[in-house]
């Protein structure tokens, strides 16, 4: 596949999976021209940073936090949300920076993470068959014939959508509200606010120790830039190839073409076979981009796959985001981490603790237990540590809101509460509480680690 000429079209000759049948194809072509005209959302010069801060991960001298929405919506759309959104995150970081001791790369699941993966392509309810959602930027979650049916207008929406979050979202990390001194207040109040955050408090007092130790060195914080703004990447998986091709730019500084719809993007579990279009478009960007190892995956078909999307085995280009499952975890990932470390590819190792970690509750609710969820990222810690590679991040869906779609964590969410505030377009999120609870305790771990090292 290597061998033939990449161009942004080029997928577009091979089989595909997951897209939408859209039943007006002269509709659909106009939808994409109008996308050709549009500006980036994320520039190529942007998409070289994340590169470069990736390979630090890749070094084990820095550490990768990914996270958002499973499926951004239209609906929930508003500056309350993503303000709540960054400001969980933001804390998540202060966290993960002070228990691992090195600088937190943070990306999103956000700005284009709108379509999702079926997996049957309708749905039956009360006897009728309808196509199956697929995310805002597809068709409608109500159950009618006509917000079902594929709209390519969608995809507009979601690129107005995208870019009114992506430049809220920089405003916010340049304009003071990233400000070291703001987060750790933040962190203070969950401390004492919180029936969970008590158990933080030392870690927290800490980080507030350090805080006065800069100020004592005569050093004013807010005046500091790396204090004050925060850099900040989007991402999500690139399911919808006609928007991504759409979006994708050829750059005079390196001449390779970037995708423009998001500083990285990522391959999904489903859309990774070689030889087929989404493996296909994904090799030819220059972006950063990941891929979803699931279950499925063997030592050989890792091997190859890296081969074809990492050719050059460049730093910060690849990252591997390991989704199996608490159960399942501890025989399959090992051999995987093992057969990467001998062929001397240069990856960045993530862990995402909620897809394999899908149940349903009684109540026909999709959800996911807190305890599996930390018990595979603890797993996935102790795997690299025991390898002799590095654990390099963590790729939650999360949201900044007080959901009941996952169950646990120290607000004890029962399944007779997942109803009272079930708001997911698709999968089911940590709410802002229990993310931050995960973040700390995988600060603990990981401050626990750096202490045995020493």
């Amino acid at each position: 596949m290597n061998a033939k000429r990449w161009t942004t079209d080029s997928w577009r000759e091979l089989p595909i999976k997951q897209q939408p049948a859209y039943p007006d194809d002269g509709k659909l072509k106009a939808v994409e021209e109008s996308l050709r005209t549009m500006p980036l959302l994320a520039l190529p010069s942007e998409s070289r940073s994340l590169k470069r801060e990736l390979a630090d991960v890749a070094a084990g001298k820095a550490f990768l936090l990914q996270g958002g929405d499973c499926a951004e919506s239209f609906a929930e759309f508003s500056e309350i949300n993503l303000r709540d959104y960054f400001r969980v995150l933001l804390q998540m970081t202060m966290a993960l920076m002070y228990g691992a001791g090195m600088p937190v790369v943070k990306v999103g699941r956000i700005a284009g993470q709108f379509a999702k993966p079926r997996s049957e392509p309708v749905e039956k309810q009360n006897g009728k068959e309808l196509p199956a959602y697929r995310g805002d930027m597809v068709n409608s979650m109500e159950f009618e014939e006509a917000g079902r049916t594929p709209d390519p207008e969608r995809l507009l929406r979601a690129y107005y959508q995208s870019a009114a979050t992506i430049n809220f979202l920089r405003t916010l990390a340049s304009g003071g509200y990233a400000a070291l001194t703001r987060i750790n207040q933040w962190n203070m109040e969950f401390a004492k606010s919180s029936a969970q955050g008590k158990r933080f408090a030392e870690l927290i007092d800490r980080i507030n120790e350090c805080v006065h130790f800069i100020k004592a060195c005569r050093l004013n914080i807010d005046d500091v830039e790396q204090f004050a703004h925060a850099s900040f990447f989007t991402s999500h998986e690139a399911l919808l190839l006609n928007y991504e091709a759409a979006l994708t730019r050829h750059s005079s500084a390196d001449g390779k073409f970037y995708a423009g719809s998001a500083h990285m993007l990522w391959i999904g579990d489903r859309t990774r076979a070689p030889g087929e279009a989404h493996v296909e478009f994904m090799r030819g960007i220059a972006n950063p981009i990941g891929v979803k190892v699931g279950p499925s995956m063997t030592p050989d078909a890792l091997l190859k796959l890296i081969d074809v999307l990492s050719p050059d085995n460049e730093p910060g280009r690849l990252t591997l985001i390991s989704r199996m499952g608490s159960t399942k975890i501890g025989e399959l990932l090992p051999p995987l981490v093992r057969a990467v470390k001998e062929s001397g590819k240069i990856v960045v190792w993530a862990c995402d603790p909620m897809h394999g970690n899908t149940i349903k509750s009684p109540n026909g609710l999709k959800t996911r237990k807190f305890t599996d969820i930390l018990a595979e990222v603890r797993q996935f810690f102790a795997i690299h540590k025991a390898e002799g590679t590095f654990a390099g991040g963590v790729h939650f869906e999360m949201t900044g809101q007080d959901v009941t779609e996952c169950l646990g964590g120290a607000q004890a969410i029962s399944e007779i509460h997942l109803s009272d505030r079930y708001h997911t377009h698709c999968d089911p999120r940590l709410n802002a509480s229990q993310a931050l609870e995960l973040a700390f305790l995988i600060a603990e771990t990981l401050k626990k680690q750096k202490g045995q090292n020493a």
